[in-house]
Order: structure tokens, then sequence, then C-alpha cells
């Protein structure tokens, strides 16, 4: 009997024990995490995707039909203003040079000859100045001779990198203006971005493009270019169809990391003075709208839309719907419903979360 009894009040106590287990989770499951927004003055990046150019790219063309002689250089090499490139077969503008050479001898000598006579008035001063004509004629035919010579050897016109071959082979026939590679001067580059008018307003308002900030560009891999580029010029038109205008950033490429067509983002760096940060996980959204908890005095948790400026890692900086003195939900929001009474712990966004780097810097 004694044992019965004994096992009965292990099982009360047991019980009871449970009881106030369930009832301690309960109360910190109930518990919610409040902290407070931060005004500051701090600097953001605004992207724009950009196509990066180089500040000299042209095509390199024929310019006389002709079979290729020689091939000096290859894709992708560096060559020096004025180095040989190509060489078209040259015979038939030799041979014309030639010709034309032999033709300015006769017509110098039948020029001293004439003038010889015209000084000893043996002829008319107008058979010497038509022996002049034909002389100048010859040398000028000559000079084409030599031009169209000289356009046989396809030059460099400027240092920069050969692009791939455009079907250019040794022995091949090629037409008079045909496409043979293209030449890239790769030491600065241009970087063209799409600015929205109102963006464009804000840079622009009161300040030059001697005074807009210098920007960073971020490549395809999401590393940035070890150099900042500056500003430079601002199209003269907007966009119609998009309402955007085109800034252009120039970049020092010293290591040649940059090639003429790559694509990557323009950041942009922007001053927020006073801003109002939060974080982004203490906002929901509905129909599009952002919204926090507000906790007032009374522990009242309270839906409040909210307007945001700008969006950067892990914060939001807002311009209206609450201020710096209000103290915000950041854990458990699908557990709230709005007007309701919660417990929570306030901690000041400092402590919050490690990931929050952007309060750090400067």
């Amino acid at each position: 009997m004694k044992l019965l009894i004994a096992f009965s009040n292990l099982i009360i106590i047991l019980f009871c024990m449970s009881c106030q287990n369930k009832e301690h989770q309960k109360t910190e499951e109930n518990l919610f995490v409040v902290t407070n927004p931060l005004k500051k003055d701090t600097i953001i990046n605004q992207e724009y995707v950009c196509q990066i150019k180089s500040i000299q790219h042209i095509e390199i063309m024929t310019l006389e039909r002709g079979y290729v002689q020689a091939v000096l250089v290859d894709e992708g090499q560096f060559v020096k203003k004025g180095e040989l490139l190509f060489q078209i077969m040259p015979l038939i503008y030799q041979a014309e040079t030639r010709k034309t050479q032999a033709e300015v001898s006769f017509a110098e000598i039948e020029y001293l000859n004439t003038k010889n006579l015209a000084d000893s008035n043996i002829v008319s001063q107008t058979e010497l100045a038509l022996a002049k004509a034909k002389l100048d004629k010859a040398k000028a035919e000559l000079s084409l001779a030599q031009v169209h010579l000289n356009f046989t050897e396809i030059r460099a016109p400027f240092d920069g990198i050969i692009g791939r071959f455009n079907d250019v082979r040794l022995g091949s026939l090629v037409e008079e203006g045909e496409l043979l590679t293209t030449l890239s001067d790769n030491s600065k580059m241009w970087v063209y971005f799409n600015v929205p008018e109102s963006e464009y307003l804000n840079y622009t308002y009161n300040a030059t493009l001697n005074t807009l900030p210098k920007v960073s560009l971020q490549m395809a891999n999401k590393k940035i270019f070890e150099n900042l580029g500056i500003i430079e010029t601002i199209e003269a038109d907007f966009n119609n169809e998009n309402g955007n205008i085109a800034f252009r950033a120039t970049f020092e490429n010293p290591s040649g990391i940059l090639r003429h067509g790559e694509t990557g983002n323009i950041l942009m760096p922007i001053n927020l003075k006073n801003a109002i940060l939060v974080p982004q996980k203490a906002t929901f959204e509905i129909l599009d709208k952002k919204y926090v908890f507000v906790v007032s005095k009374d522990n009242i948790a309270e839906s409040k839309q909210i307007t945001i400026s700008h969006e950067m890692p892990h914060l939001y900086a807002v311009i209206d719907g609450i201020n710096e003195n209000d103290k915000i939900l950041i854990e458990g929001l699908r557990k709230v419903k709005n007007k309701q009474k919660i417990n929570f712990d306030f901690i000041p966004i400092h402590k919050i979360a490690s990931e929050l780097t952007q309060l750090h810097a400067e």
C-alpha cells in the first residue's frame, strides 16, 4: 500500500514539472526581439548596368583588291603604331609605279629640252608651259601609283590589340573594302551606363562633371576593378523610349584586364544625410508595399507602412513611416497579428546581427 502511494506521488510530481516546463517554453516562444531604427549619415552605391568599350576600336579593312601575300600578326597580339600587319600582293601596283616613274623621267627630259629652246627663243613660252604641265601630270600619276602601292601594306594606325581574323588566310583573295580584323586600344576604357531622368537631376542639380564622384566598376565575376573611373561626358539627349540618358566614365586600364565588349555594373556612391536605416528582415510586404511592426509604450505591435528610398545589403533607407525613436519588431513577424500585445527584449540595432556591416562603414 505504501509503495502504491509513493508511486502515485512520483507521478504527480513529474506531471507538475512537465506543466511547468511547458509553461516556461510557451513564455519563451512568446518573447519577441525588438530594436530601433538607426539615424546616421551613410554612403550607398547605386548600381547601373554598363557596357565597356575601348577608347579606340576600329575595323581594319583592305583598300585594294588582291591576294594576301603575308599575315604578319596573330589574333590577340599587341602591336605598335606603324607595324606591318598584312601584305596584299603588290605586283600590279609595283608595275604601275615603275611605269609612271618612267613617264616622269621622259617628261622631265622633254621639259628640260623645251626650256633650253624657249630660253633661246626657238620655241614659244606656250610650248614650255605645255611641257611643264605634262611633267606635273606625270608626277601626279606617280604619286597616285605610289599611294595604291602603299595600300597593299596594311599597318597599325595606333598601338593596340589585334582582334579576330575575318577568314583572312595566306593566299586568300580579298576585295577592296573587305574586313580583315579589328584593332583595340585598351590603355583606357570608356564605360557607358544609362541613368533615369530623376536620378540624373539628383546628380547634376547642384553639381558639374568636375564635381561628380568617382565611380567603381563591378566586373562580371562580381569583383571590383582596381581603378576608379571618372565621369567625363553625359549625352546631349534623353532616350524617349526609356527616359534614360547615357553617362560615360573613363577607367585607366594599365593591366589590360578590361577588354572591348565586356559588361559589368557601375557603382555610383551616394551620400545619405541623416538616413533612417532598418534591417530588411524587420519588414514585410503586402500588395507591393513595405510594412514594419512598431511597438508602442503599451507593448502593442501595430503595422505601419514605410517608404523606402534606397536598398543596400541587408538594409533599407526609409524616408517616411517611422523615425529613430520607434521600436520595431525584428524577429517573429509571422507570429504577430496587428495590434497584438507582446512581450519583448529590446536589443540596440548595433548588436542584433553581425551581417549588418553597412552600419559600421566609414
